[in-house]
């Protein structure tokens, strides 16, 4: 434990810190009791990026719920149909949710953005949230040696024409996060994609404990400056320490990924998803305690990673 702390003070500067959460959008308490939810925002471009590629690729809400011994990751659709307050210039509207970031300018203020639209949507308030840069993931996964991804159905890659065969194998960096961007001629689609995003979070892990990185102490040093150099974070007032030490209580076989209950639609000649009543009850647990009893009720929309 100790050598934990010690490491997080040592790296601590490297990760940038910005206000990413909106204040309507954030929970009072500084401390780390009871279910928490974490708003994880990836994209391919560095925050303060400039250019007309803005969107959030990945959207997801990282459900602990107390006790901190499991994880549930929920994939909000990229497509979703919802209302976007105005913002930086922006009058407001409907439109898909992963544009929210695009229209708050990028960085910090669109990532405000979006966790208001979120909070708007789903009536959650988020203890921190992260903003990843996922080309910078590639770096952090070659390091580790790769991840092993299982490929459960065969897909070309419309990036780099690579194919995708079904199975089990080992990716580097370049190919993990080739594999994880496909959703055309995948039988999800998009839901796919989060699936394979989902797995991506939990090989990445998996990799990092085979690593045995504390007894390589300049391949730690090397991941962690590569992992720092591709988050910015808002731990809502909690030591970066205190919640790397929280966290690191989860079992391997805690987590569970979650897609929300929604269906593909088209609305004047554009393809949305759309939420299936209003969630079927999904954002409701989120903001208590009975996330662990709605997966149970609803194995449909639920995996384990």
């Amino acid at each position: 434990m100790a050598g934990l702390k010690t490491l997080s003070h040592r790296y601590d500067r490297t990760v940038a810190k910005e206000q990413l959460l909106d204040a309507d959008a954030r929970t009072e308490r500084t401390d780390l009791d009871g279910p928490l939810n974490y708003l994880l925002v990836g994209s391919d471009r560095r925050p303060g990026d400039s250019g007309p590629d803005q969107r959030s690729d990945t959207i997801l809400i990282v459900h602990v719920p107390a006790g901190q011994r499991e994880a549930y990751l929920v994939s909000i659709p990229r497509d979703l149909l919802v209302a976007i307050p105005p913002a930086n210039g922006f009058g407001g509207g409907q439109d898909k949710i992963n544009a929210a970031y695009e229209h708050g300018g990028g960085g910090q203020a669109g990532a405000q953005l979006l966790s208001t639209t979120l909070h708007r949507l789903t009536g959650i308030r988020f203890d921190g949230a992260a903003l990843i840069d996922f080309s910078g993931f590639r770096k952090v996964i070659d390091l580790l040696g790769g991840v092993e991804m299982c490929v459960d159905t065969e897909v070309r890659s419309i990036h780099t024409n690579r194919v995708f065969a079904t199975g089990c194998q080992q990716m580097d960096g370049a190919q993990a996060l080739d594999y994880v961007r496909q959703r055309y001629d995948l039988p999800g689609g998009d839901y796919d994609r989060q699936h394979h995003q989902q797995q991506l979070l939990r090989a990445m892990l998996d990799s990092a404990g085979r690593a045995d990185l504390r007894s390589n102490p300049v391949k730690l040093d090397q991941v962690l400056r590569a992992v720092g150099g591709s988050l910015t974070v808002d731990t809502n007032g909690v030591p970066l320490e205190d919640l790397l030490l929280a966290l690191r209580a989860l079992p391997p076989d805690g987590m569970r990924g979650v897609q929300v209950p929604s269906s593909p639609q088209t609305i004047d000649e554009v393809s949305y998803v759309v939420l299936d009543n209003g969630g079927n009850g999904l954002f409701e647990a989120l903001r208590g305690t009975r996330v662990p009893a709605w997966a149970q009720a609803n194995p449909r929309w639920v995996t384990r990673l």
